[in-house]
């Protein structure tokens, strides 16, 4: 990861705010993706809107296939396929592991919100 953060460290602590950072990437459509940088791991914070998709929005602007990602949805609902063509959906309260060269949509009418983790050194966005 190379954008800087809102990050502040005392005392050895690390905190910032994922979802007031500085660092806001803005897709093609509008969503929007930002991440604070701790000592150890990067926490993103998303808000995809209806009708995103990553082979469509994301993808093409950063240049690159889909890489590991690891993450919560807060709201709305998500659907991936991985490589081997397999689907699943992502709900509100639902951890997940995405494996790279997957691709992922927003499904239905509302937004999905999703923090994500990064360890630091990953080129993961």
């Amino acid at each position: 990861m190379t954008a800087k953060s809102n990050k502040s460290s005392q005392s050895g602590f690390f905190k910032g705010n994922p979802g007031t950072a500085d660092n806001t990437r803005m897709f093609i459509d509008g969503s929007t993706r930002s991440h604070a940088e701790l000592r150890t791991a990067a926490i993103g914070f998303g808000t995809y809107r209806p009708g995103w998709r990553w082979s469509r929005h994301a993808g093409p602007q950063v240049g690159k296939d889909s890489e590991n990602h690891i993450g919560y949805v807060i709201s709305g609902r998500m659907m991936v396929k991985d490589p081997s063509g397999n689907e699943a959906v992502i709900e509100p309260e639902c951890a997940f592991e995405i494996p790279p060269g997957s691709d992922a949509w927003v499904i239905g009418d509302e937004p999905c919100i999703a923090v994500d983790f990064i360890p630091m050194g990953d080129e993961s966005e």
